[in-house]
């Protein structure tokens, strides 16, 4: 259901909506899709170069026993290799294991494989959870104590995988571990990073440059204290706060927020309840022309104060969210990016960049960022 709706939606977004009418007729015919169609024709993954066979003599057997045998076999008698070993070509040394991104490459295609195989989350889809997850792994970084962010990965102990605003976030944790699994040597916070990235990308997103780079904090001391991400039940100066503190202008910030085109909210975990989006599934800028284009009520219910369409009764808005176009500095952005998601997808695809690598120390330089191609 998820692939086939994003298949629609491509087609559709070189046709601006003008109306509500556009609105609830994409609305209806997505809603008529009734089956999912994989890609049969997947990338291949990347793997070591296979071993070589070695050479003769001690100095062959010492390189050998310090590479830890790398597979190879041998034998003596009387103090002579067999002959199968003197006849072999000379072993070429090898150091420790640096990935290259045909590597990196290999992890993105496993969790876009992943994400296109296992459809049993919300919509269709992990990849709004899993964007969701890249998104608060690097949202609590602090630029004046430099402490938060990506680097490090301690949602993984309970105190900050515990803490509110991560609820719900152990789904993304466990979807990802197999990969963890299937390829060791990349960090978690690199991992996650690169997931979000991958999920971003397969839901018809902008491509997003990434670089590695990142470590695994080793205990819960690195943790972050509980308040540093966003409370959806505030307003504009609470969000100026929040993204003022790593760093983000009022432009940034709005550009960040058109990721709740993505996913829902659920009442046992933030407490608030609905999509954003008629696509939930599909990365587009629907989520501004719906704040610009549609009417917005309070929801009568027994939950936290959040709006609701008046058109569909369907959608939800956060306070949050309101508060873009409350404020005229923020609203004049969510207007540029409801006319058009080219500018969008533009400045989202930096303002993503900039967030992943919030307090990273790399080694690398900016141009060494990669790019992934979508398999979707």
């Amino acid at each position: 259901m998820a692939t086939t709706a994003r298949t629609f939606t491509r087609a559709l977004r070189s046709t601006p909506a003008t109306s509500t009418l556009k609105t609830a007729t994409t609305r209806n015919a997505r809603s008529n899709l009734q089956s999912q169609t994989f890609n049969t024709s997947r990338r291949g993954y990347a793997s070591d170069p296979s071993p070589k066979s070695g050479g003769s003599g001690f100095l062959w057997a010492f390189g050998l026993a310090a590479a830890g045998g790398a597979g190879y076999y041998y034998y003596a008698r009387d103090g002579a290799l067999t002959s199968s070993a003197k006849n072999a070509a000379p072993a070429v040394a090898k150091g420790p294991f640096t990935p290259q991104q045909k590597d990196y490459q290999a992890v993105y295609n496993a969790i876009a494989k992943k994400l296109e195989e296992q459809d049993e989350y919300d919509d269709g889809s992990y990849g709004p959870v899993i964007v969701r997850l890249a998104w608060h792994c690097s949202g609590t970084y602090d630029a004046m104590t430099k402490t938060g962010g990506s680097n490090g990965a301690t949602m993984r102990f309970a105190p900050e995988g515990d803490h509110g605003a991560n609820a719900g976030l152990k789904a993304a944790r466990d979807f990802m571990e197999p990969v963890k699994q299937k390829f060791p040597w990349i960090s978690y916070s690199d991992l996650w990073t690169l997931g979000g990235v991958c999920a971003i990308q397969e839901m018809q997103g902008p491509t997003i440059p990434w670089r590695p780079g990142r470590s695994d904090h080793p205990n819960e001391t690195f943790c972050t204290p509980d308040g540093r991400l966003p409370d959806g039940a505030k307003e504009q100066s609470h969000l100026r706060a929040i993204f003022g503190r790593m760093g983000f202008d009022d432009r940034e910030i709005v550009a960040l927020s058109g990721a709740h085109a993505l996913g829902r909210c659920h009442t046992d975990r933030s407490g608030f309840d609905g999509p954003w989006s008629f696509s939930p599934t599909v990365m587009s800028n629907d989520y501004f022309r719906l704040l610009m284009g549609e009417k917005w009520n309070f929801r009568k219910w027994d939950g936290p104060k959040q709006y609701q369409d008046a058109s569909s009764k369907s959608l939800m808005m956060l306070p949050t969210d309101m508060a873009l176009i409350k404020d005229k500095e923020f609203k004049k952005h969510v207007e540029r990016y409801a006319k058009d998601d080219q500018v969008f997808f533009s400045e989202f695809r930096d303002v993503m960049v900039k967030l992943l690598e919030l307090g990273v120390p790399f080694q690398s330089k900016e141009e060494d960022r990669m790019t992934f191609q979508p398999t979707a």
